[in-house]
């Protein structure tokens, strides 16, 4: 289970919304701003929880500023950049709501989406996931290979959303926090809470172009993402029995080597043919070599996975400074 800084109390607020942030100096008021107008229409209580994921620029000044004024900021800075997927598990962790909804910094997420994922939240579902159907980014460069990674997503996982890059999502606090993010795992969120049993959907939410400031990701996030599914898929399915893939790689190579190995042995016999001389021999031995060693890293695998489960992991960030944390 993860470990947090939250307090269990009468004063806790319905709603957590988080905000990861690296350099958004010139968007931060302005996202305050709007986020408050639009919470206060909801007639629920909330906390709004900024996370400094290490920037060098005026951010944490101007969040300090706002969080001396309202109580209902949380700040948290961290000593480095340790990326979004970090300053994801801080907001997690020093949240204190029943419901957690997750927007971005750059002013692009609508927060008068919010009520539209609470709604959602209250039919039942643990996790909603917001759809930017008309994208306001480059089309070449980030809305084309965005969409091709959600279809690769989906297909590899089996969670069926079409927009899995949006930030703007709802999540039921008793589901986010039984899951653990390391890496660069947090646009794999929806993924990881349907293995603990999630009820997943996803409505249409707004996107507005950027207005100052620049985009931290292009088009090499996408690289990223086809090679983080191998790690999706290999937890997902593989996860408490990673013997089964490298056993069964092992299995398929001993096979080869016995396929290849008979044919050495039938073009003596028949053909007369030199083994030495034959290639399909060196091609024998590298299979048996192989499979042996995949069987290896199969027993490795297995001792590291029981070592996972069994110890207690740090968090992937090292927290600088707070503000109003824990704060009723």
């Amino acid at each position: 289970m993860r470990q947090s800084v939250r307090k269990k109390n009468s004063t806790a607020p319905y709603l957590s919304i988080l905000l990861p942030l690296y350099n958004e100096e010139e968007n931060i008021r302005l996202q305050y701003e709007e986020i408050v107008k639009a919470a206060d229409q909801l007639k629920v209580t909330y906390e709004i929880v900024f996370v400094d994921d290490g920037s060098n620029d005026r951010s944490f000044d101007i969040l300090s500023s706002i969080a001396s004024r309202d109580r209902r900021v949380k700040l948290i800075q961290f000593r480095r950049n340790f990326g979004q997927t970090a300053a994801m598990a801080a907001g997690i962790d020093h949240s204190r709501g029943e419901v957690l909804v997750f927007m971005d910094s750059d002013l692009q997420n609508d927060p008068r989406d919010i009520g539209k994922l609470l709604e959602k939240i209250r039919e039942g579902y643990d996790v909603v996931s917001g759809w930017r159907k008309k994208r306001k980014d480059n089309l070449f460069i980030r809305t084309i290979p965005s969409r091709i990674a959600n279809m690769l997503i989906a297909w590899v996982s089996g969670v069926k959303l079409h927009d899995l890059g949006c930030s703007l999502k709802a999540y039921r606090g008793e589901v986010i926090r039984q899951v653990r993010l390391y890496g660069e795992m947090h646009r794999f969120i929806p993924v990881h809470a349907s293995w603990v049993g999630a009820s997943i959907t996803e409505i249409p939410v707004n996107h507005n172009a950027r207005r100052y400031g620049k985009s931290k990701y292009g088009i090499v996030r996408t690289f990223k993402v086809i090679l983080d599914l191998f790690t999706v898929k290999f937890m997902g399915s593989f996860s408490t029995k990673p013997i089964y893939v490298f056993g069964g790689a092992a299995i398929v190579l001993f096979a080869g080597s016995i396929l290849s190995g008979t044919a050495v042995i039938l073009m003596k016999i028949l053909l007369r043919h030199s083994m030495i001389r034959n290639p399909l021999l060196l091609l024998t031995v590298m299979f048996i070599i192989l499979s042996t060693m995949f069987i290896m890293l199969g027993l490795l695998a297995e001792i590291s996975i029981r070592t996972y489960h069994e110890s207690q992991s740090m968090p992937p960030y090292r927290v600088k400074k707070t503000i109003n944390i824990n704060r009723p």
